[in-house]
């Protein structure tokens, strides 16, 4: 395995400090075996990416689409490889760290997608909401194994954790968020990626690092980007969301300007032609080549390598993701039956909420079991702290696939739905 100068001492120190046991694996190949090996990374298969997952078995769910992401993440790594004069046999952007950084962008995403993410964060606003990524950072370094009846994470290296950290803001430093924060309790893990950016006394210098991010963590979130704005179009399209005749009413309903028209018809013609699985795979190695490695200047470039180069993606394959998002919002997220089941899905996680909340939060012993064994003792540990009762309600609730979700509420709010087959 050659040597990889790009990183330091400083991007290999795990969390808890000091320095991690000799192994085979490189510190970021531990790091991302430990994602893809823990439970939290295999109920994303029965998490919803677009469609309710299990609603159609050949399109894709939270699983794949992070599957797919690593893939790209991966290809952006080897692309600037081989196009950048500022990287070298022994200076290179570590593709394992990347894939790993893409295998948990949305770890933390709850039940029911973004519409059940909306609606935890309505429902713990009070103890500072909820948010898909915090609740990824949540689990990497405090609760993604279980044993012993005690939680913990996995003491990720610095690089590896500032990857995953796409937002650096606290709920409390933004007046009322409706997302991109971290919680506020998760403010030493900020000062950890940004150790050498903060003062003795723990005072941030440049509070413009909410704002930075890590050249890994761009590179994932361009691969995430790619992902969302074609895979997601063909499953629209597989999935009759986005016909011919829907395209066409919603061009002239909305307009489609010069520097988008191109675009459309291009997109149309593909469709017409049932060719847009081929045009969109090679649409993917399009955004892929589009990156280029730019050095920058922060108060970390002079610290880590990750902060010494920036990832720049030209003007076209921006328009084009933006044009296809677009689509994808108007078209598919926004569609009568996909608002439907956004709807089904708040109902359900408000409906579990209040359940628990009134057989745990709102008595002082519980009036009914209906957390699992484990999640019931850490509510009756924490009895003394509502806040923290709040917290193992929130975890729970966020650790639910979309199945599971669905099997608990209708046991307790459907009358004729009894099975005590499936215990999960």
């Amino acid at each position: 395995m050659s040597k990889n100068s790009f990183y330091s001492d400083y991007d290999f120190e795990p969390l808890t400090g000091g320095k991690r046991p000799d192994d085979y694996r490189t510190p970021f190949q531990v790091d991302r075996d430990r994602i893809i090996h823990s439970s939290a990374f295999r109920k994303l298969q029965s998490k919803t990416q677009v469609y309710l997952s299990g609603e159609y078995d050949f399109y894709r769910t939270r699983l794949t689409h992070s599957i797919e992401v690593a893939q790209i993440g991966r290809s952006i790594c080897h692309f600037l490889q081989s196009d950048s004069k500022y990287l070298k046999d022994d200076f290179y952007i570590d593709s394992d760290l990347v894939e790993a950084c893409c295998l948990s962008h949305d770890l933390g995403h709850p039940p029911f997608g973004h519409g059940g993410e909306q609606t935890l964060h309505r429902l713990f606003y009070d103890i500072g909401g909820f948010e898909g990524n915090a609740q990824t950072l949540r689990l990497i370094t405090d609760t993604l194994y279980q044993s012993s009846g005690k939680q913990r994470g996995i003491s990720p290296t610095r690089a590896f954790l500032d990857g995953i950290l796409k937002y650096k803001s606290l709920f409390s430093e933004r007046n009322r968020p409706r997302n991109h924060f971290i919680y506020d309790f998760q403010r030493v893990y900020r000062e950890f990626v940004h150790e050498k950016d903060i003062d003795r006394k723990g005072v941030q210098v440049d509070g413009a690092f909410r704002k930075m991010a890590s050249l890994e963590c761009q590179i994932m979130d361009w691969a995430d980007d790619t992902a969302y704005c074609i895979n997601d179009i063909v499953d629209g399209v597989r999935a009759g969301f986005l016909s011919l005749e829907r395209l066409e009413r919603w061009a002239a309903r909305e307009g489609i300007d010069a520097e988008s028209q191109p675009l459309f018809d291009a997109f149309v013609n593909d469709i017409r032609k049932d060719r847009l699985e081929a045009v969109f795979g090679v649409k993917i190695g399009d955004f892929i080549r589009s990156c280029r490695l730019v050095p920058r200047e922060s108060p970390l470039s002079r610290v880590t390598n990750r902060y010494a180069f920036s990832l720049e993606v030209n003007s076209e394959a921006k328009r084009t993701a933006r044009f296809f998002k677009r689509v994808a919002l108007d078209l598919i997220f926004r569609s009568a039956p996909l608002q439907q089941m956004d709807y089904k899905g708040d109902r359900i996680l408000e409906d579990l909420f209040r359940a628990l909340s009134g057989s745990y939060l709102e008595s002082e012993k519980p009036r009914s079991k209906i957390l699992p064994e484990q999640q019931a003792i850490w509510m009756k540990q924490a009895t003394e702290d509502p806040e923290k009762q709040r917290l193992v309600v929130r975890d729970f609730l966020a650790s639910l696939t979309d199945g599971q979700a669905l099997r608990i509420h209708k046991r307790l709010y459907d009358p004729e739905y009894a099975s005590i087959i499936d215990l999960d």
